[in-house]
């Protein structure tokens, strides 16, 4: 490739990364709040400068190419360095300002994630936040991809594309309300569970799969959802016993509306919480920030729920 074809203009590889994300001239524009004609003329500059199609034109949309693929990763790691850059410029003058594009799991917007994102706003008011609610492995997904610039989830499987920023280790229990038959317990086995109603997850989220490494097969609950948000409110309702950490729980079980009780035999059940971004970048200081803040409060819920493992930074990949 010619030393032409490196000097691509920022407006290129912006709107480039734009029709990537939306799938079509049309809708980049749209979240541009430019002309459909300018993104599309940068496009085709872009495609020449290059020699290669980026994108096949099929009449579901845009589909990138194997070069565009290629492409893509560079456009992510420039516009991710840019951001990282210009971060760094500002705090060096005390403007602690930047953008941050989150994936977290449904469990932590509860309570957690907003009491940090508040933190993160009385002390970094130049700070703006983008946040998507997503399972484990599409969280992995985004992350990887540059969709988003941090994940926060449960049971990630370790790659060379991430990097574990923290971790923290909770147990992981069986909720149900008060005046249910086993609430008095302080641990359960999961066969004490089994002759009573369950509320499941489904196959999509880690504690599904950890039950079943446990268990060997589960049995059918009356109720199997993907949504930490319905099952507690299921088992709130007295539905059944449903089983999570108590992240996403905690107002609930202080308020004395649930208890959340171990699960002890045959080990004590535990759920990874990490917080992963992409190994191939140095994440902007306003990730860095927001790290701190999450670790603080998984401190707190570790303190709270005294059998915890606390958030444990880590300087490795």
């Amino acid at each position: 490739m010619s030393n032409r074809a490196h000097r691509f203009h920022a407006p290129m590889i912006v709107y480039f990364d734009a029709i990537r994300r939306a799938g079509s001239v049309r809708e980049a524009a749209r979240r541009l709040n430019v002309a459909s004609s300018a993104v599309n003329r940068q496009l085709l500059k872009l495609e020449d400068e290059l020699g290669t199609p980026l994108f096949d034109r099929l009449p579901s949309g845009l589909k990138l190419t194997h070069a565009g693929a290629t492409f893509a990763r560079h456009a992510i790691e420039v516009l991710q360095d840019a951001e990282r850059v210009r971060s760094e410029l500002e705090a060096m003058q005390g403007l602690r300002s930047g953008h941050i594009e989150i994936a977290a799991v449904e469990a932590l917007t509860s309570g957690l994630l907003p009491d940090v994102l508040l933190q993160l706003r009385e002390r970094h008011p130049r700070i703006t936040v983008g946040v998507s609610v997503l399972g484990s492995a599409a969280i992995s997904a985004a992350v990887i991809g540059g969709d988003a610039d941090m994940g926060i989830a449960f049971g990630v499987d370790r790659t060379s594309d991430l990097r574990q920023m923290s971790h923290s280790r909770l147990p992981l229990g069986a909720t149900m309300r008060p005046d249910h038959p086993l609430a008095g317990n302080k641990s359960l086995t999961l066969a004490m569970c089994l002759s009573h109603s369950l509320i499941l997850p489904k196959a999509d989220l880690s504690i599904r799969q950890q039950l079943q490494r446990a268990l060997g097969k589960l049995p059918q609950g009356a109720v199997e959802t993907s949504s930490v948000e319905l099952a507690k409110q299921l088992t709130m309702r007295g539905l059944g016993i449903s089983f999570q950490t108590r992240i996403g729980i905690e107002d609930e079980i202080e308020r004395g509306e649930l208890v959340h009780i171990p699960i002890a035999r045959p080990a004590y059940l535990q759920a990874d919480l990490g917080i992963y971004v992409r190994s191939a970048r140095n994440p902007p200081i306003a990730v860095h920030a927001l790290v701190d803040l999450l670790n603080a409060a998984l401190a707190r819920c570790a303190t709270v729920a005294g059998e915890a493992e606390p958030a444990a930074p880590l300087s490795s990949t």
